[in-house]
């Protein structure tokens, strides 16, 4: 993988249909990660606005493709590419996060922020 993009898995006590469908609405999104989300049929934003982009591509309860960015990325920076891919295992759903095309030098503080802002929120969201 190349040094401007990281993959990372979790593995969430939850049906992919149950994270498929949190990820991509308003109210789920919010909800599992705790901080403002707004989520349409094509735009999305997170983290009251610090995250942005489209959703380019969905397979249903398997995969989402996002461009993606946040306030932190240069005009002149492209849009970093997100793939989440959902497993069903024994314990739940193993979520996979490729994160791809991100500027020089901040994958290490996006792959923190992604263990830190979404995925311990996640798993208490999703133990409930």
């Amino acid at each position: 993988m190349k040094k401007n993009s990281f993959k990372m898995s979790v593995t969430l006590p939850a049906s992919p249909a149950e994270i498929y469908q949190a990820w991509l609405s308003t109210k789920g999104h919010t909800a599992m990660t705790g901080s403002p989300a707004k989520v349409g049929r094509k735009e999305f934003t997170a983290w009251d606005g610090y995250i942005f982009g489209q959703t380019l591509e969905l397979e249903p309860d398997q995969r989402i493709v996002q461009a993606w960015r946040t306030t932190e990325f240069a005009e002149a920076d492209s849009d970093s590419h997100l793939e989440v891919l959902l497993t069903k295992t024994k314990n739940g759903t193993k979520l996979t996060l490729i994160h791809t095309n991100l500027p020089p030098g901040q994958a290490a503080s996006y792959k923190q922020g992604w263990k830190d802002f979404y995925f311990k929120p996640m798993k208490v969201y999703f133990k409930k």
